[in-house]
């Protein structure tokens, strides 16, 4: 039987792997680019997997002052679907790591979800 001391010290490695992990996940995800697109395809945003912004690509048929609502809209519906694909692409991120770890689906430790 393990001593409370061993037992501690076990606990205290799994937390550092863990921390180490997590901080490689981060930097992993910040590396991960997804796009979003929306008004099929005129505007375009990049992000990170992480959700950092890379950039904005808007069809140069939308430069129309008359049409400056159109366009506001496109591009909020072009964040936000990079936003979900940023999301989904992190979530499998964090299940695989999990995976890889020997825990099992739906475990919740701090930090992963």
């Amino acid at each position: 039987m393990k001593s409370m001391e061993e037992m501690m010290a076990a606990a205290q490695q799994a937390a550092e792997t863990i921390s180490k992990q997590m901080n490689e996940m981060q930097v992993k995800l910040d590396s991960i680019e997804v796009e979003g697109t929306a008004g099929g395809g005129l505007v375009k945003v990049r992000a990170s997997a992480k959700g950092r912004i890379l950039g904005v690509h808007i069809d140069d048929s939308l430069m129309v002052p008359d049409d400056k609502q159109i366009l506001e809209d496109l591009v909020a519906a072009a964040f936000n679907d990079a936003r979900d694909r940023a999301d989904r692409v992190s979530e499998q991120q964090m299940k695989d790591m999990q995976s890889s770890m020997g825990l099992p689906p739906g475990f919740n430790l701090p930090g992963l979800g």
